[in-house]
């Protein structure tokens, strides 16, 4: 695997984390596209248009130097009051979690608010987002893969302190996975 410049290897989660964490965005609010991290080359690719009729909610995209069971970084929704090109570094104050299954698979989405938006870094916990917030952020992951016969399940939202353990694991993951291979 290529790591020289490699978003995911190459750039820090963050010196505050897990409270503000770095997100690199592939995906900004409002897109149809479904843009994620090409592994081997540290460029995006475009996976697919979503085939629904829905689009992202928030900005998306990962934190870097973390880990998990899906064997992909940690995925983050960062809430801004703007679209966030695809590929910007974010400071991301961490509010609260998503917890879903995807093919079977969990898929834990971080919700954070970006941290240098005086619109929204107030916001302390997922408590504090507006309902129809959630409903949104919801029903966009349970509808975005109806039409290609995928079911995605919508646990639950957790606020900000269980969030944080799952930043702490998928970085002890990160670091059991790769720093170890680096030493052996």
């Amino acid at each position: 695997m290529t790591r020289k410049n490699n978003p995911w290897h190459s750039v820090t989660y963050g010196e505050n984390a897990p409270a503000v964490v770095t997100g690199i965005i592939e995906i900004p609010k409002g897109s149809k596209a479904k843009y994620e991290l090409d592994k081997e080359s540290g460029l995006l690719r475009l996976d697919r248009v979503l085939f629904s009729a829905v689009h992202y909610p928030a900005n998306y995209g990962f934190i870097p130097q973390t880990y998990c069971d899906d064997q992909d970084p940690l995925d983050i929704l960062v809430i801004c009051s703007i679209d966030v090109d695809p590929m910007c570094i974010i400071d991301a104050k961490v509010i609260g979690v998503m917890q879903m299954i995807d093919n079977n698979e969990e898929d834990d989405k971080i919700i954070a608010v970006a941290a240098n938006d005086m619109s929204v870094n107030h916001v302390n916990d997922i408590s504090e987002l507006p309902p129809h917030t959630l409903l949104e952020i919801r029903r966009f992951f349970e509808d975005y893969k109806k039409l290609e016969n995928k079911e995605v399940i919508v646990e639950n939202f957790l606020g900000r302190e269980e969030a944080y353990e799952i930043v702490r694991r998928s970085i002890e993951l990160y670091n059991e996975t790769f720093r170890k291979a680096e030493n052996a």
